[in-house]
């Protein structure tokens, strides 16, 4: 993964005190996370390990993980 992405005009973002979490978005029922990944391995093994390594903090919210974009190298 090269990072995270804000989505079209910005809106995947999170408001936290005196700051913005750009690229994750969390309400009652889902945490949608949007990456910037890299052709390094298969799409869908980046998804899935954003998935993974959010899940046991997502609680019962479901996790989607969206790519945006995709980048050359690291």
């Amino acid at each position: 993964m090269a990072g995270l992405s804000g989505g079209l005009f910005g809106t995947v973002a999170t408001y936290l005190p005196g700051r913005r979490l750009t690229g994750v978005s969390v309400n009652d029922r889902a945490v949608e996370i949007a990456i910037v990944a890299t052709m390094e391995r298969p799409l869908t093994e980046t998804a899935d390990e954003v998935r993974r390594a959010v899940t046991d903090l997502a609680g019962e919210r479901r996790v989607n993980v969206r790519i945006d974009d995709i980048v050359e190298g690291p």
